[in-house]
């Protein structure tokens, strides 16, 4: 596997645990990268800004926008400590991103109360042009380990 692959989801596993700690949201970071290059971050906000819409993704995706000064992001790719929600995926395929890179898929991210993936079935289905590549980390495995045992964490 390439070796900017996984320093970048690395990456977006880190900021997993920055937000996390900061009880900004759930263990959830991403980042948009383009030409090699990391140009945007983010992790989850939900808890902080009381606004169910501010997922990782979306910060990073909101965020790769504005620097870029355009929202088509076709030649960005996004990277996810998690596998991406529904909405998170609906916004990606809007931004006309064709690859995502992430750590914990669906089943891991159900065991520690966040489930979604019926939903993302019934939205995205099979007909997407978007391509889910799953990568290993342990770190990642880490991300979610301490929520769990994170007592002052706030589900959502």
């Amino acid at each position: 596997m390439d070796k900017n692959i996984q320093k970048f989801i690395e990456r977006s596993v880190e900021l997993g645990f920055i937000g996390m700690n900061k009880n900004d949201g759930g263990p959830f970071g991403a980042v948009v990268v383009k030409n090699g290059k990391i140009i945007a971050e983010g992790w989850n906000e939900v808890i902080r800004t009381n606004d169910p819409t501010r997922h990782a993704e979306m910060v990073a995706i909101s965020k790769a926008s504005q620097k870029l000064k355009r929202f088509d992001l076709h030649d960005c790719e996004i990277y996810a400590s998690g596998q991406p929600c529904p909405m998170c995926m609906s916004a990606i395929a809007w931004a006309r991103m064709k690859k995502v890179y992430y750590a914990n898929d669906y089943a891991a991210t159900a065991k520690i109360g966040f489930s979604d993936k019926d939903i993302h079935d019934e939205i995205v289905g099979h007909t997407s042009n978007i391509k889910l590549i799953k990568v290993v980390s342990k770190r990642a495995n880490e991300l979610y380990k301490d929520w769990i045992k994170k007592s002052d964490r706030t589900m959502y």
